[in-house]
């Protein structure tokens, strides 16, 4: 991959983040949804790849979305896979809340696992912590392990956990191994990223969500020398098959950072929508926008916050007289 398509990606995420943030509050995910996702198309037919998308998003909510296969780029370019989520947290954008964000990921072509839209059990740790954890582990030897490798007691690691009526049992493990928890409304890729950074105070991701999800925080982590681990989740014996057509014959199967994104090389960016714990949402201040946004590289390990000031006054209509 060319390293120029880092900041292109910046671009992307920072247009849909844009479009995006009018809808916090209001009420209409759908709506947000599709703002971000019209912006994205708009840049990505600037952007010098040959993208194809292998995560797309809204599937399981019949969201609009940038559909999987489609292809992204001007034509010219290096051949990549694309990961893409225009709007990390629909829900949040609606309500007003923390850690929405526009999400893109890049890899070389082949290299990134096409998760199909079903859920899958996760657990996501910072670079101190890589090499320690087990997804087929306990809860609690699991917080050992990353207390241990964090220097830290238990009773001061963080887990971080989507509030849902699905999780009580891990939630339950995690009190009663008297770890602090986090539980958040929605958004388990920011989740996963808050791992990486000290200044979050997260430590370690537990539970389920989406499986394209899980893809787009394993290319974050493998920038930042984090680490995640899935088991595919099957509702039916549809979603069954579509395991067996990626390939995956034993359920129990578990994906690591190789399965989720092979390869030396991908870029990662996420631009805040609204306020979360890494980045700040996006702020309309009269006649400009601010935005901040994080870029990130495997191959080289670089990791960038960008903060971008953005014009909102419109260009005149240019009237050419005879």
């Amino acid at each position: 991959m060319e390293r120029s398509l880092t900041m292109e990606l910046v671009r992307v995420t920072e247009a849909a983040a844009l479009k995006s943030a009018r809808w916090m509050g209001r009420g209409k995910k759908e709506e947000a949804d599709d703002a971000a996702t019209s912006a994205m198309r708009d840049v990505f037919d600037t952007i010098p790849m040959k993208g194809t998308v292998v995560i797309g998003e809204g599937e399981m909510d019949e969201a609009p979305m940038l559909y999987i296969g489609e292809k992204l780029g001007n034509g010219y370019g290096p051949r990549v896979d694309v990961a893409v989520d225009p709007l990390e947290g629909t829900n949040i954008v609606a309500q007003g809340t923390w850690n929405a964000l526009a999400v893109i990921a890049i890899a070389d072509h082949g290299a990134l696992l096409h998760a199909p839209d079903m859920y899958m059990d996760k657990i996501a740790v910072g670079p101190e912590a890589v090499g320690k954890v087990d997804i087929n582990a306990s809860i609690a030897d699991n917080l050992k392990a990353v207390a241990e490798a964090k220097n830290k007691d238990v009773e001061d690691v963080v887990a971080i956990v989507l509030n849902r009526k699905r999780h009580e049992g891990i939630i339950e493990e995690i009190r009663q191994a008297g770890a602090r928890i986090k539980l958040i409304p929605d958004g388990d890729v920011a989740a996963a990223i808050n791992t990486a950074f000290d200044h979050t105070g997260v430590d370690i991701l537990f539970g389920s969500g989406g499986a394209p999800e899980g893809v787009l925080a394993a290319a974050a982590l493998k920038c930042l020398g984090g680490e995640i681990q899935g088991k595919l989740l099957p509702a039916n014996d549809e979603e069954l098959e579509r395991c067996k057509s990626m390939g995956i014959e034993d359920i129990d199967k578990v994906l690591y950072m190789d399965d989720f994104c092979s390869g030396d090389d991908a870029i990662f960016a996420a631009t805040g929508v609204t306020d979360g714990e890494l980045l700040q949402g996006v702020q309309f201040k009269g006649t400009k926008a601010t935005t901040q946004t994080v870029v990130m590289r495997a191959k080289s390990g670089t990791v960038r916050f960008i903060d971008g000031d953005h014009s909102l006054k419109k260009k005149p209509n240019l009237v050419i007289r005879p």
